[in-house]
């Protein structure tokens, strides 16, 4: 089936970690775009963030795993909000939660707060606090391997979340159903796409990665292992076709 939306992660992905869009992404995206491609970007942040990070560049964003999305308005050269969702949170079943999971796993110290709420309702859940030191968060796990290690815990800990190893010491905990697939299938759904006419580039496909829930779907899936590889990924895949 012809492909009509191309969906980006964006950190990793489509621009270097918490950078700014490069004028050779932006004259990427403007190729698919005149080609008549729909054009998306999937985030796990908040869009208008996202929007920044891209330069204001005028596509459609989905924030924060679907709770948010926001279509580009040519009128007013910005962002027109479709969804903006705010869930509940019980936190003090939260924190509790986590400080079992910190007991249990041997992570009880650290500093700042044990947890940070989100005002959509979603949560961090940060092994070394809120307030350890930069270098400390880069140091502690760059493989995953530690947050991979104690996953299974955080999961039955919090069976109402999706959960995911998230930054550098982090996990990120969205209220279900909200994940990369749900959004993007809502998307699908709402726009008037087939889901075989969608296509998802991403770099975070690992286990506890927030793009593992697309890569594992049956929605086409594209490996960027690197960040300087998108183009070539792109490329290819449309060959492919």
């Amino acid at each position: 089936m012809e492909k009509k939306v191309f969906a980006f992660d964006l950190d990793g992905t489509l621009t270097e970690h918490r950078t700014w869009i490069t004028d050779e992404r932006l004259a990427l995206l403007d190729g698919l775009k005149a080609d008549g491609i729909r054009l998306l970007i999937l985030g796990a942040g908040q869009a208008r963030r996202i929007f920044t990070q891209l330069r204001e560049y005028p596509i459609d964003i989905i924030g924060n795993y679907g709770l948010q999305y926001a279509r580009y308005s040519e009128e007013t050269g910005d962002l027109d909000f479709i969804r903006d969702l705010i869930l509940p949170c019980d936190r003090e079943s939260v924190s509790a939660r986590i400080a079992e999971v910190r007991k249990k796993t041997g992570y009880e110290e650290f500093r700042g707060d044990s947890v940070e709420f989100h005002p959509t309702g979603c949560v961090t859940f940060p092994l070394l606090g809120t307030k350890a030191p930069i270098a400390d968060k880069l140091l502690f796990d760059p493989d995953r391997e530690k947050r991979r290690a104690i996953l299974a815990d955080v999961t039955e800990a919090f069976p109402e979340y999706s959960v995911f190893v998230g930054g550098s010491s982090s996990f990120d905990m969205a209220p279900k159903p909200y994940d990369k697939y749900y959004a993007l299938s809502r998307f699908c759904e709402e726009e008037g796409y087939d889901k075989a006419e969608a296509v998802y580039f991403g770099d975070d496909y690992g286990r506890g990665g927030n793009d593992e829930c697309v890569y594992r779907s049956d929605i086409d899936f594209v490996k960027v292992d690197r960040y300087p590889l998108l183009e070539k990924a792109v490329r290819e895949y449309r060959e492919s076709l």
